[in-house]
């Protein structure tokens, strides 16, 4: 996929869900996950032919997990939709480079590839969201460098001097001289020579969620699962319901004897009448012989 296809791929995506953030997240939850069978499809297109509306078909379902892995990173003071954004590059990466042949998901996939933008964008806001968080350092961050004599450290006569102009305390004025001189690290690792384990800055990103395809997938099955239980349900007659949802689908379930005398009927029989409509419940959710 060439860059101007990745291009106007994205902006053909983002243009379905302008607005405010809460409406954009809202927006592409919405959007119906695609099945294997689909992705697979979708991408030996993509591939094939560079085919814009199978990348697009590619990129909508996918918004939604780039927002649950930015959510995890909201720790660090930046914007979410910040996140998100440098997230959604992430995805197109993934997207350039991914192999349906692999017998792997994309979500899967995708997930290295929107992490690594989200650490990358992180790390290259780190100083800045952590050097100035109040009105009196912002002020003083901005003023600090030429009100400095000389390239290097503040004596006490200086911390004073700045301190009493800028109106702050001289102990934020040394805090803030040092901030300003500590120096930024690379992001990527490296292997020493002596073959020691080095752990890049990344690798100490925390991000405090399960494995984020796992986790969709789940979702996404239970929510179908929940849907033919509920009409695998409708299929049965209302005693058989009410029964059933007294038994096993309430917090506050009923007893046999209590289910009896709401009915006017044996304990026996409303176990009989719970057994029949459990065995009515499987046949309908179990899949059909293909």
């Amino acid at each position: 996929m060439s860059k101007e296809l990745a291009t106007s791929t994205f902006n053909h995506a983002m243009h379905a869900l302008t607005g405010n953030i809460e409406s954009y997240i809202q927006t592409a939850n919405a959007i119906p996950v695609l099945t294997a069978e689909e992705e697979y499809q979708l991408a030996t297109q993509l591939g094939r032919d560079n085919d814009l509306e199978a990348a697009r078909k590619l990129v909508l379902p996918h918004l939604r997990f780039v927002i649950y892995v930015a959510r995890g990173y909201n720790g660090y003071g930046l914007p979410l939709a910040d996140l998100i954004q440098e997230g959604n590059i992430g995805l197109m990466k993934a997207i350039k480079r991914f192999d349906p042949e692999r017998g792997v998901r994309l979500v899967s996939f995708a997930v290295h590839w929107i992490r690594a933008e989200i650490h990358e964008f992180i790390l290259r806001n780190w100083r800045i969201v952590k050097v100035a968080t109040t009105k009196a350092q912002r002020k003083l961050f901005f003023n600090l460098r030429s009100k400095k004599k000389r390239l290097g450290w503040l004596n006490n006569s200086e911390v004073n001097a700045v301190a009493n102009e800028l109106g702050v305390k001289p102990e934020t004025v040394m805090e803030m001289e040092s901030r300003l001189s500590g120096q930024d690290i690379g992001f990527d690792g490296y292997n020493n020579d002596d073959d020691t384990d080095y752990f890049a800055p990344a690798a100490y990103l925390e991000h405090d969620m399960a494995d984020p395809a796992i986790e969709i997938e789940q979702n996404d099955w239970s929510g179908k699962n929940t849907g033919r239980l509920r009409e695998a349900l409708s299929e049965l007659d209302e005693r058989s319901q009410d029964i059933l949802a007294s038994r096993w689908l309430r917090d506050d379930k009923l007893t046999l004897h209590e289910l009896a005398t709401r009915y006017s009927i044996s304990a026996e029989r409303i176990r009989q009448l719970e057994q029949n409509a459990l065995r009515k419940l499987k046949k309908s959710l179990s899949p059909s012989p293909e």
